[in-house]
């Protein structure tokens, strides 16, 4: 079924008790999305503000009022710091989202940055050319915001986007900052760039920007996008061309469990016309459509193969880049379900002929290729798998995404977004188009109103939330494969996970921002929330 024109192509189903019996939750892990949100707002004790729901906020302290300290280390940093350069920048690497920044091999046109503007921030005495030169600078373009249009759900409220363009430096301390901001992607006298030697409030408003638009791609990109959606295309897939003794079948099938059920619930409650989604974010109202719509055109396989993705953006050097945690434990992972993978193929296919001739195999990369990405030879997506190796490709693909990659982008929601001037969902009014007018009251009336603070600050712990029952990489509990030589390479690759928990625990030791959303341990099975 199609959803919306240019999705993926999704279950057809109005909701969740349409589904088949064997695809829906079961009765303990039924996830509803308006229950989860009031459990929330209770939990958070946040109803006490809904009754002055468009009323603005004081202040940045007056957001303490509904920000509940649930014992969390990482959210209450970030409420304290979260006006810092220092933590602006780290959030690229280590936050929700990090993967948008890349390094920047030449200034766009569109991005007027010279030496002048931003010598006070570049450390090395090089001019901002040769910085590039040296590999001392990134870029994050929010390009894909241009033009989408603001929610107009609720008339009494305007909403704005704006599609920034962030400069980046490293600085000699190895940690990234920032040191160039313009709000829209045209340069001109009414789309200043803006500097860290700007007034306080000229430079932290547009950080506050920056944040803004990181939360919107995060959301329905990094997250909607690139991990549910995907994970339903290969789960639909796998359903209906692997019968239930295929050994693919079998590898897959723990990594797809509710995916169908949760993107189910998703359409039917979040992210539908005046569903919950609407009424706190700038891109409800149809813009996260568009988003989705845009983004399809770079939906690629290479993107979605964790090591060429993070080649591509030029991320891949440990000795240059050394604080990038998402890359280190993210290739670990990659490296064992590679490895896990590559062991079950090779028991099952002894040959590149036998893969090449498994007929419900290639039917289930086809079925992926022309429903899930639409026959779009641009996507680089296999229409058939024809060797042992790519087949091992294909799959460590699949079950990287519906774990790892799902986990890195979802969990961290409550820690990094739930300060609201970290991730505000909406803004209230346009981009400031001139340098030394901004006061901290503009600021405040700019930010997200008492009530659309109370919504998202209930969605980011709702979506944040591990379920009760919930099955972790490595774990196999339904007895699909019987043979010795599988249950073996699970063993193995139980032990190589454990090892890799054992190496991100003893790095985030002492750590006053540890990073483990790619600890195994931590990593569900498949996108189940």
């Amino acid at each position: 079924m199609e959803w919306n024109p240019g999705f993926p192509l999704s279950i057809d189903a109005k909701c969740h008790k349409d589904l088949p019996r064997d695809i829906q939750f079961d009765s303990e892990k039924g996830v509803d999305f308006v229950l989860n949100y009031s459990k929330a707002m209770e939990n958070l004790f946040i109803n006490r503000f809904m009754h002055m729901f468009q009323s603005s906020w004081h202040d940045f302290a007056d957001f303490e009022k509904i920000f509940v300290k649930i014992s969390n280390t990482i959210s209450e940093r970030v409420m304290k710091h979260w006006q810092e350069d220092l933590m602006f920048g780290y959030q690229f690497l280590n936050g929700c989202n990090p993967v948008l920044i890349r390094r920047c091999t030449q200034l766009p046109p569109k991005l007027p940055v010279t030496t002048d503007m931003v010598e006070c921030s570049l450390e090395r005495q090089l001019t901002l050319e040769q910085e590039i030169q040296e590999g001392n600078i990134f870029i994050v373009d929010y390009e894909l915001l241009d033009g989408i249009d603001a929610n107009k759900t609720d008339p009494c409220t305007l909403q704005f986007l704006a599609a920034p363009i962030c400069l980046l430096y490293k600085n000699l301390a190895n940690k990234i900052v920032p040191i160039a901001i313009q709000l829209n992607q045209t340069p001109g006298e009414e789309n200043p760039i803006f500097l860290p030697s700007d007034a306080k409030y000229d430079w932290l408003l547009a950080k506050i920007w920056v944040r803004s638009s990181d939360f919107h791609v995060h959301q329905t990109i990094t997250h909607l996008l690139r991990t549910h959606l995907v994970s339903e295309v290969f789960g639909i897939a796998m359903y209906r061309q692997l019968p239930a003794v295929h050994p693919i079948f079998k590898l897959l099938v723990a990594h797809v469990r509710f995916t169908i059920a949760i993107n189910t619930k998703a359409r039917e409650q979040l992210i539908c016309e005046y569903g919950l989604f609407d009424k706190a974010n700038a891109t409800g109202g149809g813009g996260h459509v568009q988003m989705v719509q845009r983004a399809m055109q770079d939906l690629t396989y290479a993107s979605l193969c964790f090591p060429e993705a993070i080649r591509a953006r030029g991320m891949d050097s440990a000795e240059d880049i050394p604080y990038y945690f998402y890359r280190d434990d993210g290739l670990r992972v990659w490296e064992a379900i590679h490895s896990f993978v590559a062991e079950v193929v090779d028991i099952y296919y002894e040959s590149d002929q036998v893969v090449a001739e498994d007929t419900e195999l290639q039917a289930f990369a086809k079925d992926v290729y022309v429903y899930g990405m639409r026959g779009c030879k641009a996507s680089g997506f296999p229409k058939s798998l024809r060797s042992r190796e790519q087949l091992t490709k294909y799959l460590t693909v699949v079950i990287f995404t519906a774990s790892a990659q799902h986990a890195a982008v979802n969990f961290g929601q409550y820690d990094w977004c739930s300060w609201i001037p970290n991730a505000p969902p909406t803004m209230r009014a346009p981009p400031p188009t001139a340098k030394g007018v901004v006061t901290i009251e503009q600021i405040v009336e700019t930010l997200p109103d008492r009530g659309r603070s109370c919504w998202h600050l209930g969605a980011v712990w709702a979506l944040s939330q591990v379920q009760e029952n919930e099955l972790f990489l490595g774990m196999y509990p339904e007895e699909h494969f019987t043979e010795k030589p599988v249950k073996e390479a699970m063993v193995r690759f139980r032990k190589n996970l454990e090892a890799i928990v054992s190496v991100i625990a003893e790095r985030n030791k002492n750590k006053k921002l540890p990073y483990y959303y790619l600890s195994p341990d931590r990593i569900p099975n498949s996108v189940a929330i």
